[in-house]
């Protein structure tokens, strides 16, 4: 079945969903967590709108915790010694292992408390034990590759509840992407190169299996705006 294509203000979108989550999580046999993806390109606006639910959900008081892919980023140091330090970010960049036995932690007892890694822009690197899954509600997971089929991901969609897809034309992503970079010290031409040859590689990847989702978001095109969201 095709996922729901839904087109609207990301604000409305995020406030329909808190909405239909707090349905979900009143019904009877409902889980005490619920997981909720977020999957899109790199720089389709992941990150913004995960820290957006974020926010309603507490208001509505159903947040549980963040679990998010870019957590689970090999070092740099296992990157050099791997000699993949070059396409960082790529599907083969990842504990992929360690994401599945995190979201099986966070699904099994909503009683439990479970601490979960993050990933520091600042640093580059991830950091153990940066954030933490508490209490019943929903869990908000974000990433590019939730939603792959293939190199170890297909697991990941089975431990998510309601997928969503982020979909963003690709000339917004290079223009974000580009500028992203520039933001974390890459010189304009080292931006464009890596964008070019690793960042939408992956987005085209992402593309392929957005028929595993629930549903796809799209904001009407005069609302693209190309400084905001950035993951």
């Amino acid at each position: 079945m095709s996922p729901t294509v839904r087109v609207d203000a990301i604000s409305t979108l995020v406030s329909n969903l808190v909405d239909q989550l707090a349905q979900r999580l009143e019904a009877d046999a409902a889980p005490e967590r619920l997981v909720v993806g977020l999957v899109g390109a790199p720089g389709s606006g992941k990150s913004t709108i995960a820290s957006e639910l974020r926010t309603r959900l507490k208001e509505a008081d159903l947040f549980a915790g963040l679990v998010t892919m870019d957590g689970f980023h090999l070092s740099d140091a296992v990157l050099n010694e791997w000699d993949r330090h070059d396409r960082k970010g790529a599907p083969d960049t990842f504990d992929i292992d360690g994401y599945l036995a995190i979201l099986d932690r966070v699904r099994t007892d909503g009683t439990k408390q479970v601490l979960v890694p993050v990933y520091r822009r600042d640093l580059h690197e991830p950091v153990a034990a940066g954030g933490v899954v508490s209490g019943p509600g929903i869990v908000i997971t974000e990433g590019n590759y939730l939603a792959l089929e293939t190199r170890g991901w297909g697991a990941v969609r089975e431990r998510i509840d309601l997928l969503i897809h982020i979909d963003i034309p690709e000339e917004v992503l290079m223009t974000r992407l580009i500028s992203r970079h520039e933001k974390f010290g890459k010189n304009p031409l080292d931006a464009g190169h890596w964008v070019r040859t690793v960042d939408l590689p992956n987005a085209r990847l992402i593309a392929t299996s957005v028929h595993r989702c629930d549903e796809v978001w799209r904001e009407p095109e005069d609302e693209h705006d190309s400084d905001d969201e950035l993951d």
